[in-house]
């Protein structure tokens, strides 16, 4: 049976997106209307939003809106946007007061306020839509304060009485805390003793914790990641909240877009290949290292990164392995991220030392990640923690052999290879050191010279399927148990 849908997101793709987040809340809302569900989305009307590039109309009846939040007072307007690749509604918060900068996220003072008018907007639209979702599903810290909010300020309102939230968490790492001196900021009114009281003694709140602690359901990014974010050494000062959830925490593994990272079809190659016609890869190899200046035979192993260049990433490990496996094997590495500046300055100072070895692309390019995930042979990604990763589904899917450490949606999507029975997909390691990043790329490249071994492996990972079709099933599942019950207290 068809279910009515509230998601309300701060990155939609590919209205606005900056990483991992907008992808796969654009992948599931897309995955739900064409399962025939009603899905209403509400994000930012950002700047950088290409309103010229979309089906999209101001709503009649969702315009100069007053919103008051504390001492706050704002106005806003809604354009409805149709969400590329599907029949889907997104509603566009045209707050310029707020949304109106040149960039997504900011270190402004209100950085809060900007994600809290969110929230309140997508009730306050229900309202006068007169539609009563029954699941409202929020996402990350911005929207976090969506649970406490159906039930204190809109649960007067029948409209919301059989809503039910679901909070995903994308990042534990990112919690959106702000000072508790902002607390009015809230409209909570006599509701007030359900924030965390220890928190608010200490100074500050934390919109991520008051979701995991009201929301009906918690469901992370990847089930690895869902159980390690309940230990000091992932959860982020929040382990003691989610322990204290138990079941009502599940890990749900991401899903991959198939339109749009597929070899057979991938719009930004030239030639298409799949896993008969792993020659057209090598073809694709020789003019990406021919582009790019890298000394590329036949023989040499190239290695790809596409990356955010943060301390989560494991940057610091690439860094330090990298000189010495360069140096050594017939190997060669292309890079693409941004982020700190000191890995960029250190992985600039590396492309100079090795010149014909590395090639570094400061920023992001979606056309060279799909060219990098499709032409190189291996694909790197050491992280620190990873809830779920995107990019090793995507070496999969290329025949391109991911070399990851074993950790959050990483260990739960490659399947260390086994030379003696042919299976598995990649090459993992476990302990977050260089020497081990090192080990593992030296395991990867000693089958990279076998070429029987390295076709199985590349063939294995190219029949894995992440689809939306399969992952997406399960957060229906969760949708429906979560409207079969009954209303909770606080």
């Amino acid at each position: 049976m068809p279910l009515r849908i509230c998601f309300v997101a701060s990155e939609i793709a590919p209205l606005a997106k900056t990483g991992g987040l907008a992808d796969v809340t654009g992948a599931l809302i897309r995955y739900l209307e064409g399962a025939g569900h009603d899905v209403r989305s509400f994000l930012p009307l950002y700047s950088s939003v290409d309103l010229a590039s979309l089906a999209s109309a101001p709503v009649d009846f969702l315009h100069d809106i007053p919103l008051e939040m504390g001492p706050h007072r704002y106005r806003y307007s809604v354009v409805g946007a149709r969400l590329p690749g599907s029949q889907a509604t997104v509603y566009l918060i045209d707050c310029p007061a707020l949304y109106a900068r040149g960039r997504i996220y900011t270190t402004d003072p209100d950085e809060h306020l900007r994600f809290l008018a969110l929230t309140r907007a997508a009730f306050e639209c229900c309202q006068r839509m007169g539609w009563s979702p029954q699941i409202l599903h929020c996402h990350d810290w911005h929207t976090a304060f969506g649970p406490l909010f159906a039930k204190t300020l809109y649960a007067w309102d029948r409209l919301f009485q059989a809503t039910r939230s679901v909070l995903t968490l994308h990042n534990v790492g990112y919690q959106g805390v702000f000072s508790a001196a902002a607390v009015d900021d809230l409209q909570l009114g006599s509701s007030r003793y359900l924030l965390h009281q220890d928190d608010l003694r200490s100074g500050f709140i934390n919109p991520l914790k008051h979701g995991i602690l009201y929301a009906d359901a918690v469901t992370t990014v990847s089930p690895t990641y869902a159980k390690e974010i309940r230990t000091p050494e992932y959860g982020m000062g929040l382990e003691q909240a989610l322990r204290a959830r138990g079941d009502s925490v599940l890990g749900i593994l991401n899903g991959v877009d198939y339109g749009e990272w597929d070899p057979r079809t991938d719009r930004y190659l030239p030639r298409h290949y799949d896993a008969g016609r792993l020659a057209v890869k090598a073809e694709l190899k020789a003019a990406l290292a021919a582009r790019l200046g890298l000394a590329c035979g036949p023989k040499t192993a190239l290695a790809g990164v596409v990356m955010r260049l943060a301390a989560q990433k494991g940057v610091d490990l690439l860094i330090q392995a990298l000189p010495h496996a360069l140096a050594s094997h017939d190997l060669a590495c292309a890079v693409v991220g941004s982020g700190d500046e000191p890995y960029e300055r250190a992985l600039a100072e590396l492309q100079q030392a090795f010149p014909r070895r590395l090639a570094f692309h400061r920023g992001y390019s979606e056309e060279l990640a799909h060219w990098i995930e499709a032409a190189s042979d291996l694909f790197l990604m050491p992280s620190l923690y990873e809830p779920c990763g995107l990019n090793q589904m995507y070496s999969l899917r290329y025949g391109t052999v991911p070399v990851v450490r074993a950790t959050g949606g990483l260990a739960d999507s490659v399947q260390l290879y086994d030379p003696a029975s042919g299976t598995g997909t990649g090459v993992l390691f476990k302990e977050y050191s260089a020497a081990a990043l090192e080990r593992a790329l030296g395991a990867a490249l000693d089958l990279y010279a076998d070429p029987a071994h390295w076709t199985r492996m590349a063939r294995n990972g190219m029949a894995q399927d992440f689809s939306w079709t399969r992952q997406g099933a399960p957060y229906v599942e969760l949708y429906e148990r979560l409207a079969g019950r009954p209303a909770g207290g606080v």
